[in-house]
């Protein structure tokens, strides 16, 4: 069996200054025929006047900026009033307010597996809004444990979805990989789509959607932190030999323009050695006297 769906529609309501003016003249007026002690006829203006004032100033009610209030009638839904300040609208209606205010609220942090299956932990800050009041609170039991739980589901579907991170060697296939620590923008572009998805159905619109927790879980927390220093070294270690490379060969051709000395390819492999191992070192080079040559 399907849910019929109740989409907002405006209310039949009005202004409430003149109601409440005509109904604190007409309780005056009563309360001042009833001070005269009235007979007869009198005494049917007595119950018309009250019954006036009563019909005015039942039917007032007050909404704030960004308040809505769901008009019923003997439980049949008969529209929403958006327009703030004193309303009235039909003594019979049943008047629910409610705030059309954005939300906000910080998701718990949830205990899940990546798309590699490795254990992450990751939260979310969402900011969200009542769009339409009807299917707010006719389409769903209480919409605000609703989001709760639509939220927790959708960040969890996420961290499914994408990788912690991508370990990939630099230039392989999988290096554009969009990964939960670098694609920022997409990844919350996705929990916002996801999102919006699971709230369409109470009426509820996404404003914003962000990571605000992101970590490998405790137990690999660890091994993954030596694993990101190992590549950093390996980087740093990448970057130097490049440059200690480029530094010998402009010191090889420095030498070869300006003639100061005729090497071997011996000498050569030599000094191109003896730089190298200056230019990588972790520690300062120790001179070494040669008394000696190249060659004994």
């Amino acid at each position: 069996m399907t849910i019929q769906r109740t989409e907002e529609r405006p209310a039949s309501t009005s202004t409430g200054y003149p109601y409440i003016a005509v109904g604190l003249l007409t309780l005056l007026g009563a309360v001042a025929l009833l001070a005269m002690r009235p007979t007869g006829i009198a005494i049917l203006v007595l119950v018309l006047a009250v019954l006036v004032a009563a019909w005015c100033l039942a039917g007032l009610y007050m909404l704030q900026p960004n308040q809505a209030a769901l008009l019923l009638l003997f439980g049949s839904y008969r529209g929403s009033d958006r327009e703030r300040g004193l309303r009235w609208a039909n003594p019979f209606y049943a008047k629910t307010k409610i705030s059309v205010r954005a939300h906000n609220f910080n998701s718990e942090k949830l205990k899940v597996n990546d798309l590699r299956g490795n254990p992450i932990e990751i939260a979310a800050a969402i900011v969200w809004r009542v769009d339409d009041t009807a299917m707010a609170s006719f389409d769903v039991e209480n919409y605000e444990a609703y989001v709760l739980t639509q939220a927790e589901s959708a960040v969890r579907h996420l961290a499914l979805s994408y990788a912690y991170d991508n370990f990939e060697e630099p230039g392989a296939a999988q290096a554009t990989e969009v990964t939960l620590r670098s694609g920022t923008e997409q990844v919350s572009a996705a929990l916002r789509d996801e999102l919006q998805q699971r709230f369409a159905q109470a009426g509820i619109v996404v404003v914003d959607a962000k990571l605000t927790h992101l970590a490998y879980a405790p137990e690999i927390a660890g091994t993954m932190l030596r694993r990101q220093q190992a590549e950093a070294v390996v980087a740093a270690r990448s970057k130097i030999v490049a440059g200690a490379v480029g530094m010998v060969e402009m010191a090889l051709h420095g030498l070869a323009e300006r003639g100061l000395v005729q090497l071997d390819d011996e000498r050569r492999a030599a000094m191109v050695s003896n730089l190298l191992v200056v230019l990588c070192s972790d520690h300062d080079a120790q001179p070494v006297v040669n008394t000696g040559t190249l060659y004994n």
